[in-house]
Order: structure tokens, then sequence, then C-alpha cells
């Protein structure tokens, strides 16, 4: 209950900032991390219910998901533009898994923990918006993507998921323009 309060109230402040009446300021960047933090949480929680179930939640097909090691020297040589692409077409290929995921899954307590995932995903890419990185536009497969594997099981797409949050999701956050403190 506490885990959906706290989503359901930084879902809010989100959407609430977005749509402040009489201000055409835009979004203003959701820099903290703790957020990040608590949707990393709730998707190891996620994974560890996968584990658990084992052969009643297996995915019908294998699912296309990002890569998650981080080479940090070719990480830091991209421009932040090239990050935020590598960071959202991986959002988009787990949005993609989740939903698979979802379509198969018969146990209705992991069905909370995959909606669960699949509201996480849509927000962050609303902290995404906030930091003004450019809209995401999907390929027509997951084929065209580089740098991707393929899982057959729910704990393993869960385990992609949790790593890519961990990684990617955070380098972007970390070294986002928006939430770089000026120091005079």
């Amino acid at each position: 209950l506490i885990q959906k309060t706290v989503r359901l109230l930084a879902f809010l402040l989100i959407v609430l900032e977005w749509t402040r009446l009489g201000l055409p300021s835009p979004l203003r960047p959701i820099c903290d991390l703790r957020v990040l933090n608590h949707f990393i949480k709730e998707a190891q929680d996620a994974e560890a219910a996968m584990r658990s179930c084992r052969d009643r939640c297996s995915l019908s097909d294998s699912v296309t998901v990002p890569q998650t090691r981080v080479d940090f020297d070719v990480w830091e040589k991209k421009n932040a533009q090239d990050q935020a692409q590598e960071v959202q077409s991986g959002l988009w290929l787990l949005q993609q898994a989740l939903s698979a995921l979802q379509s198969s899954a018969t146990n209705t307590a992991l069905h909370s923990h995959i909606d669960n995932s699949v509201r996480n995903l849509h927000s962050i890419n609303a902290v995404l918006r906030s930091l003004n990185i450019q809209e995401y536009t999907p390929p027509e497969s997951a084929a065209e993507l580089e740098e991707t594997w393929t899982v057959s099981s729910a704990a393993d797409l869960l385990q992609v998921y949790v790593n890519f949050l961990r990684g990617k999701v955070r380098l972007l956050l970390l070294d986002a323009q928006a939430c770089q403190q000026d120091v005079s």
C-alpha cells in the first residue's frame, strides 16, 4: 500500500507540474534519483516474484531486450542525444517485452507486478520528458535496433529490466544537462 501511494504521489507530482494552469513553462526536471531507486526496488520485487514461480511464469515466445552492459569508455564518448536514444530504445524494447509477458501470464499475483512495471516505464518516460529529452520514435521492428539480445523467461526479462534501470537509465539521469547544478 505504501509503495502504491509513493508511486501515485510521484506520478501526480509529475502530472500536476506538467499541467500547471496559466504557466507556459515546461515541466520542471525531476533529478532526484530516489524516484529511480523506487522504480528499481519495485522491479527487483517483480524479479523475485518471477523467480519464485518458475514454470508458471514463462513467456510464450522469446522477446528482444536491450543489452544492459555498459562500456564506460564508449558511453562517455557518446553525446547526450545518442545516450538518450539508446536509453529510450531500451525502454521501448522493455515495454514491448513486458506487454508480451502481460498477455501470457496467468498468475494474478504476478499480473500486479507486471502491470506495476509497465506503469513505472511510463513514469520513467515522463521523467525523461521533464528533462527535455527529445521524444523517441520507435522503429518498425525491434530487429532494426542494435545492441539487443533475446530472453525466453519472465525472470530473465525482469533481470534485464532491473539491470537496465540500474545502469543506463541511472547514467543518463546522472548526466542530464537539466540536472546539472550551476556552482558559481
